[in-house]
């Protein structure tokens, strides 16, 4: 795990009997695992946490809220949780309950970190229809053939979205031409690595 320093004095600050107190520990262990597990859900806060310090609250609990997602993340294991928060100062039933908490929620918390990031829009269909243009409002004679191009995309768990354009022949040629270049050299960089 990736923990700085300062979010490392932010878990000794919450590991402090003195600074936390141990009635106060544990409604702040829901709450975070709650807010991490549940975004945007808004409850009243427990009588115990707001017995804390503010100063001292607002850096426990982003400390203790970023030491859960890197867990989550680098999928840590209770061992490893342990010795780190043994190094931060924390009382073994501190530990345990921290533990106890983490694994009730690992799997949703790794869950919906998954979901999270910018993927960019996957082409999963194409559609397209070759229209012919006589005329249109302002020349009487065009005559030229126009390519009326779908792209159906997915992007994640966003949903599908539609990309449409037309396009003449020359320049339908020159996208399929393009692609073709950009798919060499996508070829390429995979064999190369």
């Amino acid at each position: 795990m990736e923990i700085s320093a300062e979010i490392q004095e932010g878990l000794q600050l919450a590991g402090s009997s003195a600074r936390v107190q141990d009635k106060a520990f544990e409604p702040l262990l829901q709450k975070i695992f709650s807010d991490v597990s549940e975004p945007g859900r808004n409850e009243d806060g427990d009588g115990a946490v707001s017995a804390i310090e503010p100063a001292v609250l607002k850096e426990s609990y982003a400390s203790l809220y970023t030491l859960v997602l890197e867990a989550a993340k680098h999928d840590a294991d209770n061992s490893s949780i342990s010795s780190f928060l043994e190094d931060n100062k924390f009382s073994q039933d501190r530990i345990d309950a921290f533990l106890k908490h983490f694994q009730e929620k690992k799997q949703e918390i790794r869950s919906m970190l998954s979901n999270i990031g910018h993927t960019p829009p996957h082409i999963v269909d194409v559609d397209w229809r070759l229209d012919f243009y006589l005329k249109n409002k302002h020349i009487d004679k065009i005559n030229q053939p126009t390519y009326l191009i779908n792209l159906k995309t997915e992007q994640g768990h966003r949903g599908a979205k539609d990309i449409q354009f037309s396009c003449s022949l020359e320049q339908l040629q020159d996208l399929v031409g393009k692609l073709k270049d950009a798919t060499k050299s996508l070829e390429k960089a995979a064999q190369g690595s």
